[in-house]
């Protein structure tokens, strides 16, 4: 199967926009964080569901919406997106992940961004499902 969409607008070596760390606690590069999820969905999945969430942090920042609506579950998948006009994404933070059923999982974040001077703060709690090995984004519920 093809890809759904060309690759990422974003220098492969530059940190990932999700702000992964490696065990040094140094930024990964996008190559070897997101870029490959959101570059490749139909050969390189997101192997959990946190991963996947970051991957589609980092597909909200670069705009990517192919990538956001195939990777949402189709049970609650939006027909179209719409970005923010103007939004600035500042950062990302994991707060909890956890396995809730043997293809279920739940990843609490808190992700920051900047609208027309105002600081915004989305804190979420996410449920995600994995079908015929694929995780997808199901829904959430905002604090």
């Amino acid at each position: 199967m093809a890809d759904m969409h060309s690759s990422p607008p974003i220098d492969s070596r530059h940190p990932c926009p999700c702000g992964r760390e490696d065990a040094r606690r140094r930024p990964l590069a996008f190559g070897a964080c997101c870029g490959p999820c959101l570059a490749h969905f139909q050969d390189h999945p997101a192997p959990d569901a946190e991963a996947l969430m970051r991957s589609r942090y980092s597909a909200f920042v670069l705009h990517d919406a192919p990538y956001l609506l195939a990777t949402w579950h189709a049970s609650h998948r939006p027909p179209a997106l719409d970005f923010e006009s103007g939004a600035k994404w500042l950062g990302l933070t994991v707060k909890d992940f956890r396995a809730t059923g043997e293809d279920r999982a739940e990843v609490e974040f808190v992700a920051r961004y900047r609208v027309a001077g105002r600081a915004v703060r989305l804190h979420e709690r996410s449920r995600f499902v994995r079908e015929d090995g694929r995780w997808f984004y199901v829904d959430g519920d905002q604090f």
